[in-house]
């Protein structure tokens, strides 16, 4: 398998179980033993590869434990602290990787919950522990650019200076992007003020900061969606494509959109539409988007996995004043989100996919 296959195979299992690890020790077995051995692909039962409660004396102190050690070419290279799952990770929870970090030949050290990896080296100060890191994976939606980077830690293709050289670069491009996505979805005034005094040639002032902050917020979340709703014309080989003639693939087809309580009744809005096809475009990563199917009832419209009443995904509450977002939990109890308008789904993104999953999982089980 690919490294991408065993990290969303890994990305799966940690979202089928979270809910049920309450422990630092259960955290270890079911998630961060998984990512050292399916990912990494070292042998966790070897104390040559991995060494489990890693002991270095460090000035007074002693006895002190790192919960894991990753062993290459006969040296101790990765130390990894693990934290209960669920639980934020905070600088303050690496005191001793700082420590372990200065007296041992390790490069890399990991600080994680078992669901997210922070990868810190020492590019600021030699020898000493960076105090942010050059790298955060996120196992609840992994961010595919950095795959090849973890690539080089794993056994088969060690490449520590490799992985040394470029952490300077993905060091400040990671914190670029997390700025830029939390002020795409809660801007602050300084983002609301550039963006303003180039459109606008007046005065800055509150009233036009109350004006615009919000025509800031949905251009940045219009924007978005268009560089998603791009992204998948061109997965699907849409007329926009740009791929070669040879592997260019013909534009996936309308779905039709069934009708359960009879047509005279039922009328379905491009709204509606609008929102089933902002719905199959999130979850497609997740299923083909042709097995995403919808049927609009007189009270809402459903979007379900392959046509199966069992598999609801999302109901779109829109024949209303107040429009409503229905998602499902674990057990299929429906939630309704109240929503501005179709485009709000999208900030629902990760409850639907992980929705999806579930019902993979599920099918997974019973074959």
């Amino acid at each position: 398998m690919e490294i991408a296959d065993r990290a969303q195979a890994l990305a799966l299992k940690i979202r089928k179980h979270k809910a049920d690890i309450e422990t630092e020790e259960a955290t270890k077995n079911a998630f961060v033993m998984p990512f050292i051995s399916t990912v990494l692909g070292y042998d966790v039962f070897n104390p040559s590869e991995v060494i489990p409660e890693f002991t270095a004396d460090v000035g007074t102190k002693k006895g002190e434990k790192i919960d894991y050690a990753i062993v290459h070419g006969g040296q101790v290279q990765v130390l990894i602290e693990v934290k209960k799952v669920r639980d934020p990770l905070r600088i303050e929870h690496a005191s001793q990787l700082f420590r372990y970090f200065a007296v041992t030949n390790a490069r890399i050290a990991i600080l994680t919950n078992g669901e997210v990896y922070e990868f810190y080296t020492d590019l600021d100060a030699p020898n000493r522990m960076d105090a942010k890191p050059f790298l955060v994976l996120d196992f609840s939606d992994i961010d595919d650019t950095l795959l090849p980077e973890l690539a080089k830690l794993t056994k088969e293709s060690f490449d520590l200076d490799s992985v040394i050289s470029a952490a300077g670069e993905l060091k400040y491009i990671g914190q670029l992007k997390r700025i830029l996505a939390a002020q795409f979805k809660q801007p602050e005034d300084e983002w609301v003020r550039f963006l303003t005094t180039r459109v606008y040639e007046g005065s800055f002032t509150q009233r036009v900061r109350d004006q615009f902050l919000p025509l800031v917020t949905k251009a940045t979340r219009q924007f978005l969606n268009e560089q998603v709703n791009d992204r998948l014309k061109n997965a699907l080989g849409g007329p926009d494509a740009y791929v070669s003639v040879s592997t260019e693939l013909p534009a996936e087809p309308e779905p039709t959109v069934k009708v359960v309580d009879g047509v005279e009744d039922v009328v379905t809005t491009e709204e509606e539409l609008e929102g089933y096809r902002i719905v199959r475009a999130i979850v497609c990563g997740e299923v083909p988007a042709g097995r995403v199917i919808a049927r609009d009832t007189k009270t809402y419209f459903g979007v379900l996995l392959d046509d199966n009443n069992r598999k609801p995904i999302a109901r779109l509450w829109f024949n209303r004043s107040k429009k409503y977002l229905g998602v499902f939990d674990e057990n299929k109890v429906e939630t309704r989100i109240a929503i501005a308008d179709a485009e709000d789904i999208y900030q629902h993104a990760d409850h639907l996919r992980k929705t999806v999953a579930r019902y993979l999982t599920k099918a997974l089980d019973v074959d």
